[in-house]
């Protein structure tokens, strides 16, 4: 069972009778330390299956579509507001939640998260209507920005020693990372063998399990600042002008592909308007909802953007990736979602086993170099995929070399982001680097599906056969990728070179405070 942590987990109430016989055989000091340390431990679980539960979201409909479509009589166009409404609300709120975490607590923020999140995953599975489902996944995207905001924060919170903090991470990044892909298998597995009402259904008890343990496990917050709590704490205006520009930018990406050009660029402008207003305003505010000297750290801004361009990249590979293997090579939904599976096995297994030491020793600047170049070399290989291809030659050699790269590339980018932040920043550093996932991925998913997409129309237009024109156009998707990959590496090498020159070298050892 669970502990239930009253105080912090590095001030753990100690019995006074415990020991009382047992001195010969027991340091109270490291039973102190053992307890601490498994209390830490529980901590990350419980905060990695939140985060898992709204990752494993954004991809377990993909799959799962055609049957939602079927049974509820969505039209083509209106099919895509399925992962949209999820999107536009989870990528829009994850800055202003992850403000508020630092203002009211990020264990309340992320304890009614899960509520929230586990709530609309219900009401997702039991919908029999199409807005009753769109609806519904729209509170689906605040609770998940609610609950994903603050997580990194807390992390770094509770593992405050450089190489407890790159394991910690490395662990996280390694449930992210995995979560995506198996989100494929998983809503291919429980569409086929029960019901697409099943791959939301499935959060209900994982919900209510991770929400007991979070109560628990998590150490209480401390006592909000009656001074700068909601009322003087956050700057309204600016919450407003951020969520609305966020909420907008998302939207235009992800819509990208379903207007007419003239229309996104209104929408990309109105956007940048917004964004505009809220830099001023943050530059004039007596309580600015972010402080733009977060910005003034190399580090998390470099940091960010080869995060952006990474994740553009990866998105590609796990959407367009899973289409080539569906529409040219024929596979089902069950038999794709197996065929991403060594991508997670791979990622957890080198994420979990190596990547904290190869942090280590080397330093998160080489490493996300090193992965990176793996990234690269794996989408090199995707764009030369051919209609007539086989997923053991032309598919598996590269989702290994992604599998590596990112293994060794996120939990570097992730720990390199937030090395330079101050504790009280911590939970909005969190939500800033959680956005930048989610725009570039959106971003990066749209400008991918919408070339391959006129692509193959151009060919098929043109006579090609389909198998030929749809790989044609996956090709394109997987070069432009590619490009954007080298784009990564060469921002990692030349901003994040003098701004992770300490990080070069690897970290020292560190003692653990008893």
């Amino acid at each position: 069972m669970l502990p239930r942590t009253g105080a912090p987990a590095e001030e753990l109430p100690q019995d006074p009778h415990s020991d009382s016989d047992s001195d010969s055989h027991s340091d109270p000091a490291e039973s102190a330390h053992h307890s601490r340390t498994y209390s830490r431990r529980a901590s990350l679980v419980v905060l990695c299956a939140g985060a898992l539960m709204t990752i494993l979201d954004g991809s377990v409909v993909t799959v799962a579509m055609p049957a939602i479509q079927s049974d509820l009589g969505f039209s083509s166009s209106g099919l895509a507001w399925i992962v949209n409404a999820y999107l536009i609300p989870f990528g829009g709120l994850l800055l202003l939640m992850g403000r508020l975490g630092d203002l009211v607590g990020r264990r309340r923020m992320f304890t009614a998260g899960l509520a929230l999140f586990t709530v609309a995953s219900v009401l997702c599975g039991v919908a029999t209507g199409q807005s009753v489902l769109i609806a519904a996944r729209a509170v689906q995207g605040v609770g998940g920005a609610m609950t994903s905001a603050v997580v990194l924060g807390m992390l770094i919170a509770l593992f405050p020693e450089p190489r407890e903090q790159a394991g910690a991470i490395a662990v996280f990044s390694a449930v992210g990372a995995a979560g995506g892909a198996l989100g494929t298998f998983l809503g291919g597995a429980l569409t086929q063998a029960l019901s697409w009402h099943w791959i939301f259904l499935i959060n209900l008890p994982i919900g209510i399990v991770a929400w007991i343990a979070a109560l628990r496990v998590l150490a209480p917050d401390r006592a909000p600042d009656r001074g700068a709590g909601l009322g003087r704490g956050a700057d309204h205006l600016g919450a407003v002008l951020v969520t609305g520009a966020l909420m907008l930018t998302v939207y235009a990406i992800v819509g990208a592909g379903e207007r007419p050009v003239g229309r996104t660029l209104i929408l990309a402008a109105l956007s940048l308007g917004l964004f505009a207003a809220f830099i001023l305003r943050q530059a004039r505010a007596e309580r600015p909802l972010l402080r733009l000297r977060l910005f003034r750290s190399r580090l998390l801004t470099g940091a960010n953007g080869v995060q952006m361009l990474m994740i553009a990249t990866m998105f590609g590979f796990q959407y367009i990736g899973a289409l080539y293997i569906q529409r040219v090579l024929g596979y089902g939904e069950l038999r794709t979602g197996l065929a991403f599976l060594p991508a997670p096995v791979l990622i957890g297994v080198l994420m979990l086993g190596l990547s904290a030491r190869t942090i280590g020793r080397f330093g998160p600047y080489r490493v996300l170099l090193a992965g990176l170049v793996l990234i690269v070399a794996g989408m090199a290989l995707l764009s030369r995929v051919p209609a007539s291809g086989a997923y053991v030659v032309d598919v598996l050699p590269a989702m290994l070399l992604l599998g590596a790269g990112f293994a060794g590339a996120m939990p570097a980018v992730t720990g390199l982001a937030m090395s330079g932040v101050a504790e009280e920043d911590a939970g909005l550093a969190s939500g800033v680097f959680n956005t930048t996932q989610v725009v570039g991925g959106s971003l990066g998913l749209a400008v991918l599906t919408t070339l391959a997409a006129s692509r193959t129309g151009e060919l098929l237009a043109g006579g090609e056969s389909f198998a030929s024109a749809t790989a044609d156009g996956y090709r394109l998707a997987f070069t432009v990728a590619t490009g954007i990959a080298v784009a990564g590496f060469v921002v990692a090498a030349v901003v994040l070179r003098v701004a992770g020159r300490d990080s070069l070298a690897p970290a020292a050892p560190t003692r653990s405070r008893h």
